[in-house]
């Protein structure tokens, strides 16, 4: 109840600050955004059952609207696939409500995109061909109802603190109705340099509480770009699944060669890894924890478009699973 009152009380402050100039000049305006993801994949992997394939993995399609200067609101429509469904469901992905209340203050609302590995994933770049580590490997999701606030503390220095459900975009509030909280710190010390802390927890009717945290730093010179994370779920197999003891870790580090405006070079390197259980010999997600390699040339047009050939190979921890190795055609275009 504490952490209810301290999130509503930042709020309302907020809410209290709303400057009231206004910009005479501004018209409402608002503009259609859609992005895809295409790919071509051989699949060179031992027994692999379907060697070859086209697949269109990802198309959002959305609508932003600016009703002042400082408010806006988004939504955005998730269209991918479900076991539950067809191969191409559509997802309410955002409906989102933001609005600057003061001089660096911002709140969002609603179905909000969430802040665990944001920075991560723009710092790394290529989503259309691969997620971050944390969204890959269901550390957390990328949408989630609820509230968040951003704060620019300084020139070098950011904040945010959310309320959410903790169960994504695709699920309702869970019957429990426990919320996550969670916040984040990013500082950017010198020119290039950008780290962060993020850390959340959720309670549990049926376990201890699930927790996450990221520490993330990545820098950026001359041509090159270098990242690297550490993350952390404790009590849980995935971020909306709590259960006792079940604890994954991770490591992701990626960088890019940019040759010229149109083309550059990346690589990337995960490990996942699970804690053994009292009485087991094995690891509880020995089935898919190893390591995963991704490397590929990126060529880019015009603004909008990017291709990228690359290649994605994973070795298993657990050595009666064949390993996989793929190449991949990529394609991202967008308004």
């Amino acid at each position: 109840m504490k952490k209810q009152l301290l999130i509503f009380s930042i709020l309302l402050i907020s809410f209290a600050s709303i400057s009231q100039n206004t910009n005479e000049d501004f018209k409402p305006n608002g503009d259609v955004q859609f992005k895809v993801f295409w790919n071509y994949h051989a699949d060179f992997s031992n027994n692999a059952t379907k060697t070859s394939a086209f697949e269109l993995t990802r198309s959002y399609l959305g609508y932003k609207y600016a009703f002042s200067k400082d408010i806006s609101a988004k939504i955005t429509f998730d269209v991918g696939s479900n076991s539950a469904g067809s191969e191409y469901t559509a997802f309410l992905k955002a409906a989102q409500l933001d609005w600057k209340v003061a001089s660096g203050v911002k709140l969002s609302m609603g179905l909000i995109g969430m802040k665990q590995f944001n920075d991560q994933e723009d710092f790394w770049g290529y989503r259309y061909l691969f997620k971050s580590f944390m969204d890959e490997n269901s550390f957390g999701s990328s949408a989630d109802l609820g509230v968040n606030a951003e704060f620019s503390l300084s020139k070098n220095l950011k904040a945010n603190v959310l309320i959410a459900n903790g169960e994504g975009y695709k699920k309702l509030q869970d019957t429990d109705g426990y919320q996550k909280f969670g916040g984040s710190l990013v500082f950017t010390p010198i020119d290039g340099l950008t780290t962060k802390i993020y850390a959340d927890s959720q309670n549990s009717a049926t376990s201890k509480a699930l927790t996450s945290i990221a520490l993330f730093a990545g820098y950026e010179m001359s041509n090159w770009k270098l990242g690297a994370e550490f993350n952390k779920l404790q009590n849980g197999k995935k971020y909306s699944s709590p259960i006792d003891n079940h604890n994954l870790d991770g490591l992701s580090f990626y960088s890019t060669y940019v040759i010229n405006k149109k083309v550059e070079i990346f690589g990337r390197f995960d490990q996942l890894s699970s804690n053994t259980l009292v009485g087991d010999t094995a690891a509880w997600n020995n089935s898919k924890d190893g390591n995963q390699i991704i490397a590929g040339i990126q060529y880019a047009p015009i603004k909008g478009l990017k291709f990228a050939l690359n290649y994605q190979g994973f070795s298993f921890d657990n050595s009666t699973i064949d390993n996989q190795s793929l190449v991949f055609l990529n394609a991202e275009f967008k308004l």
